[in-house]
């Protein structure tokens, strides 16, 4: 790890992230998401100039992550990989972006392994962390029926080895929905009973972990489940008024689908069942999934409990989306910058405190929940001490999540897996 990447612990910062929307175009039509190709909205698309601007601010500002996303970013192939290029020139290292497959599809077509050769080349050229694809449901039928992609799950399939064989190993996204396992009519059910609900969707991510490494992968994430419902989100104590009207209006990947759509108490099960999942498959899939975020979950909607450490969307973590480049604290709160902070300075004084607990985004709550202790321990470590009798089980799990993203390189795409490293972490854990 760098110095430039720890730097920020000090001054009571996490390091920086940026997603930045490149485009709001897709030619997925999945109904979880409100850019399927199928709904009629206004289309856009960022300036790729203005765009290195930006990435220039964030690369001297002290911003360590980047991610590309759309939309699907490879409609814009050829943007995307100078806009790779440029990030990492500026100095910003985890620059991550991915595709709902649509490359891969046509796998019986004779120039199929050309095209993807020719494509995992251009990827290993940069100097990428992360590439990630798009998988919702073990069922191929039901995933490529979901996306409107048919053949993309036997396309991608034959692709891994080849990425494999250009030292890249891309990680599958699960957005987590009502179809991961396969589709099951019970889950769609409003009468079915919570503890068959619990059971279907342990059983539904086991069969997802198992499928998805059968097809190849060996990282794995999954999105948590956002919809536009706003009987959805948990009450909260956040003071922005309006704010939880504005989840899901800045990016558009959610949607008011029932497949994508749960209740407070579904959410709850379906975090215990995905924590209970993760560590028996821990052993062979490198699974970006932190339990202590889960552990934090669980918590909040089983007892009500606020969580730790409060999501730093609009502190070091920011979106920028599409139709107007503008700079928002997250893909969920319309609230606007007019630019990006310094994260090389230490917050004023007179700054607004992190407090927000209004969703559960997964790209920036689960790096609050898990750095927020380290910045902590470098500003205020009576504040830490507090909180490790407050809830002892939390940290206990968030060292075991450490050392585990240290047995996986930390999903580095540039290297296989570590089985050995891995195996110790297969089993067990602690319960919330």
């Amino acid at each position: 790890m760098r110095f430039q990447e720890i730097a920020p612990f000090f001054k009571g910062r996490l390091p920086g992230q940026l997603v930045i929307q490149y485009a709001n175009h897709c030619n997925g039509d999945c109904p979880q998401c409100g850019m399927r190709r199928s709904r009629s909205m206004e289309r856009s698309r960022l300036d790729k100039e203005k765009v290195k601007r930006l990435i220039d601010d964030a690369g001297e500002r002290g911003f360590q992550a980047l991610s590309f996303t759309g939309g699907e970013p490879l409609l814009f192939l050829d943007d995307i990989i100078e806009l790779i290029d440029h990030a990492t020139g500026a100095g910003i290292r985890y620059v991550r972006t991915g595709t709902n497959g649509f490359l891969f599809t046509g796998s019986e077509r004779p120039d199929f392994e050309t095209r993807i050769n020719t494509l995992a080349a251009r990827i290993a050229a940069t100097k990428l962390y992360t590439f990630w694809i798009s998988i919702d449901s073990a069922d191929p039928e039901e995933h490529e029926r979901m996306r409107g992609l048919p053949g993309v799950i036997r396309g991608i399939e034959k692709a891994l080895p080849i990425f494999h064989a250009h030292g890249v190993y891309p990680s599958v996204n699960l957005g987590i929905n009502r179809n991961t396992g396969g589709r099951d009519a019970r889950l769609y059910r409003p009468d079915l009973d919570p503890e068959e609900f619990s059971r279907l969707f342990c059983a539904a991510f086991r069969r997802f972990y198992g499928f998805v490494h059968g097809l190849g992968f060996t990282i794995v994430n999954a999105c948590y489940p956002m919809s536009d419902d706003g009987d959805s989100q948990p009450d909260s104590k956040d003071d922005r008024g309006a704010a939880a009207e504005g989840l899901a209006k800045v990016y558009g990947a959610s949607s008011d689908d029932l497949v994508i759509r749960f209740t407070l108490q579904e959410k709850r099960r379906i975090f215990q069942a995905l924590y209970e999942t993760i560590p028996q498959f821990r052993d062979r899939l490198r699974i970006f999934s932190p339990r202590c975020s889960l552990y934090s979950l669980i918590k909040r909607y089983q007892n009500n409990e606020v969580p730790l450490y409060p999501c730093r969307g609009g502190h070091e973590f920011f979106f920028v989306e599409s139709g107007q480049g503008r700079i928002h604290p997250c893909g969920y709160l319309p609230e606007v910058f007019a630019e990006l902070p310094d994260l090389r300075r230490r917050p004023s004084p007179s700054a607004k405190r992190p407090d927000c607990h209004l969703c559960e985004w997964e790209c920036f709550r689960d790096p609050s929940e898990m750095m927020g202790p380290l910045a902590e321990l470098c500003t205020r470590p009576l504040s830490l001490v507090s909180r490790i009798f407050r809830d002892p089980g939390f940290f206990r799990i968030l060292l075991d999540d450490l050392r585990y993203y240290r047995a996986c390189d930390f999903f580095n795409c540039r290297l296989p897996p570590n089985l050995a490293a891995m195996h110790r972490f297969a089993a067990g854990g602690e319960q919330p």
